[in-house]
């Protein structure tokens, strides 16, 4: 592999956050590293219809009290969730518009729903209310890239803007498209992660009947694990080249050293092995990595049966004995946010580089012998780490891998 010039690298100055566990990054951390699940049991009501489900949702959020902007009346909960999380990436990262050049910012996120609240609460208007009329918002709110252009035009980003629709997978798509922007030139910034607000009836409802759901709370890797929570809020990171965060002198928190992308080609619903493995592997070749320097994985684990099987089943197949690398799974904390799961699962591995401590998988009962990994139960493990993997993996085989590592002085 060539050197890359620091024009082609690409690091991590800033992070921002909208979870279950508060309002910023420092609460979704502490609860992280702390086994503080937000996952709690949550009833949606819709027309008479009552679903009951374990979850982890943003409470009491108010848009005004976090950011003054006029788009407000357009704004479905999932572009209110990215609109707050950018401001503080941004903010963190110290972005000014003398240093930064809003034609070189890329503003690039995914999500799984889009509005979907919106769609939902119309839907019930129109069809059980007998309204002859639609909200005229109603497209502006619920079109999926809603979240990417209320942060464009609030910030004066013009740069690239797209919003990357790929289930589960959608937030690390996301961040790695805007990866392989940044190392080709084609922007010099980049805000990018991901966002969701689909905690609601019918979302639950159809979750359900997938069979999916767990019946008290998330338990990845865990015996007696009975499926997934899901989560809501939104996780952004600002990129940029290290050559313009040196030029700033910016504090940098890693580098997104590499990515890999596959796709199973096998079942709609029951993820492979094999392309779970490939994506590991090419985002490890994407960084110039061997297996034996990554210290620490985030898995995808959702707590399903099927991907916890198969997740460990690649990840030993990629890293061989059991304790070759420390893996934890954090949706146990803030749940299964669907396309904002790549953005707060990349903080959460950047953070565990960056401090020296392993967020453990919480809710953890007693090891399943057919999960022979790793999996720091319950309690955080401080341990130096030098580079990391962020795995996500969505249904239909989308897989999506992020490579980070500490990035020299």
């Amino acid at each position: 592999m060539h050197e890359l010039s620091d024009e082609q690298r690409v690091v991590i100055t800033g992070m921002g956050c909208v979870s279950a566990s508060g309002i910023g990054v420092a609460p979704f951390w502490d609860a992280l590293i702390h086994a503080k699940s937000a996952i709690r049991p949550v009833t949606r009501t819709q027309v008479g219809h009552t679903i009951t489900a374990p979850a982890a949702v943003v409470e009491g959020f108010q848009l005004q009290q976090h950011i003054r902007t006029s788009q407000q009346p357009l704004l479905d909960p999932f572009s209110q969730y990215a609109l707050v999380a950018a401001q503080e990436a941004i903010a963190d990262a110290g972005w000014n518009r003398e240093q930064v050049p809003g034609d070189q910012v890329a503003v690039i996120l995914g999500t799984t729903s889009g509005g979907e609240a919106s769609r939902e609460a119309e839907a019930i208007r129109l069809f059980h209310l007998g309204k002859k009329s639609c909200n005229p918002a109603l497209v502006v709110r619920t079109n999926h890239q809603a979240s990417v252009s209320c942060i464009s035009m609030e910030f004066g980003f013009t740069g690239p803007a797209f919003v990357v629709h790929s289930g589960c997978a959608s937030g690390t798509h996301a961040i790695a498209q805007a990866f392989l922007m940044l190392r080709h030139g084609h922007a010099g910034y980049a805000i990018s992660g991901g966002s969701e607000a689909s905690v609601i009836y019918s979302t639950l409802l159809a979750f359900q009947a997938m069979g999916v759901l767990a019946s008290d709370t998330c338990r990845p890797f865990s015996s007696g694990r009975s499926g997934l929570a899901l989560g809501e809020g939104a996780g952004v990171v600002a990129l940029e080249t290290l050559a313009s965060a040196r030029a700033r002198g910016a504090v940098v928190y890693a580098e997104l050293a590499g990515v890999g992308i596959t796709s199973d080609a096998g079942d709609p619903v029951n993820p492979l092995a094999q392309g779970s493995a490939a994506a590991m592997n090419k985002a490890m070749r994407s960084a110039g990595l061997r297996p034996d320097q990554i210290g620490y994985i985030n898995a995808h684990g959702s707590g399903t049966e099927s991907n916890d099987l198969v997740e460990s089943a690649a990840i030993r197949s990629v890293f061989g004995a059991r304790d070759a690398v420390a893996v934890s799974s954090t949706k146990a904390v803030h749940g299964h946010a669907l396309g904002a799961t790549g953005g707060f699962e990349l903080i959460a591995a950047t953070l565990a580089l960056k401090h020296g401590l392993i967020p453990p998988t919480a809710n953890f009962l007693k090891r399943d012998p057919l999960c022979d990994i790793d999996m720091v139960p319950n309690e955080l493990r401080e341990k130096r780490i030098d580079a990391a993997l962020s795995n996500s993996f969505g249904l239909g085989g989308m897989n999506s891998v992020l490579a980070i590592k500490r990035c020299p002085a």
